[in-house]
Order: structure tokens, then C-alpha cells, then sequence
């Protein structure tokens, strides 16, 4: 997992240095296709800190994840499809009725290989408004922009026991951080029957 996450930022750290002044633009412009270009949130963080630093990766980070998260919210408002296939992934892997915390939803930003836009819904589905989703998506990516921009200067000083550790951590975090009520639908829990 090491040696992919150091081939895959040493890729694109080469290819954001080769356009200078613009590189903070590119950058942001990056974490804004990343996600169709299916790269991790941790890679291109990484990218950051090595390129910029810890403070301006971690800024440029937040600003282009935010932008990252806008533009998701743009796309299952424009299609219905995309928000539907939404629906099931989140049913397939967390369940129709479980309600992820703000602190899972953190919790689970830090881990390298989440699904980006999963993450995304789960925050969708928690906002009334998009004024309150651009908010908690802000939020929540400023622990996860900090902790992957400074990492990427310490990454190679850290061992694969270490890091699965922290792996393991915060999958346990994930669950004692739960919601512990689910609220079903009164359509759902009685299933009329076909007569």
C-alpha cells in the first residue's frame, strides 16, 4: 500500500511542478478531477505537502476538496441516475436505515481508501440545505487536509506496521463513534402486501 501511495504521488508531484507560477491553480483544479480519475483523497493531499508544504498543501487541499464536494452536489442534483446508484451503494455498504455521525464521517475521511463520494452522500443526507452541505463538508475535510499534507513529509520515515495500526484505530473509532438509532419509515416497516 506504501509503494503504490509513493509511485502514485511521485506522478503526479511531477506533473503539477512542471507548471511553475500556476502550480497552486493546477493543484486545486487536480482534487476537482481526482475523483474521475479515481485517486485518492490521501494521494493528492500527500502531493501537497510535498509540493507546497504543510500549511499552504493543507489550505490548497481544503480549498479543492471543498470544490470537490460542491461539484458532487451539483452532479446528483443535475442526475437523478447518479443519486439513485448513490442510494444503493449506501444501502449495499452501510445500510438503508444507518445514520452516520459527524464524527464517523471524519473519522472515515481519514481512511486513505474510502469511497469519496459515499462520504459525500452521507453528508448530503444529514444537510437540509447546501448552504449547511458546503458547510459540514468544509468541516470535515479539515482534519483529513491536515493530517495527509503533513504525513506526506514524514511518509517515508513511517513503517507499514505503523501505518496498518492507524488503520485499525480508526475503523474501531468508526464504530464507537455510531449513531445508536436508526429511524425507518412507517411505509417501510409495514410493506404492504400485493392482494
Amino acid at each position: 500500500m506504501v509503494r503504490t501511495i509513493e509511485l502514485a504521488t511521485s506522478s503526479v508531484v511531477s506533473a503539477i511542478q512542471t507548471t511553475g507560477f500556476f502550480a497552486p491553480i493546477v493543484f486545486i483544479l487536480f482534487h476537482l478531477i481526482r475523483q474521475f480519475l479515481f485517486i485518492p483523497v490521501a494521494v493528492v493531499c500527500i502531493v501537497g505537502g510535498v509540493l507546497f508544504g504543510g500549511e499552504l498543501g493543507s489550505i490548497y487541499s481544503l480549498i479543492g476538496l471543498t470544490g470537490s464536494s460542491i461539484l458532487f452536489y451539483s452532479m446528483t442534483k443535475l442526475l437523478p441516475s447518479f443519486y439513485e446508484r448513490l442510494v444503493n451503494m449506501k444501502e449495499k455498504y452501510i445500510g438503508a436505515y444507518t445514520n452516520i455521525s459527524f464524527g464517523q464521517i471524519i473519522i472515515l475521511r481519514l481512511i486513505p481508501f474510502m469511497n469519496f463520494s459515499l462520504i459525500c452522500f452521507c453528508i448530503l443526507e444529514k444537510a437540509k440545505s447546501f448552504k449547511r452541505y458546503v458547510k459540514l463538508s468544509l468541516v470535515t475535510h479539515i482534519p483529513s487536509c491536515i493530517c495527509f499534507t503533513f504525513l506526506g513529509a514524514f511518509l517515508q520515515k513511517l513503517s507499514p506496521l505503523f501505518l496498518g495500526s492507524l488503520m485499525i484505530i480508526l475503523f474501531i473509532l468508526v464504530y464507537v463513534l455510531r449513531e445508536k438509532q436508526a429511524f425507518i419509515k412507517w411505509d417501510d416497516f409495514f410493506v404492504k402486501q400485493k392482494g
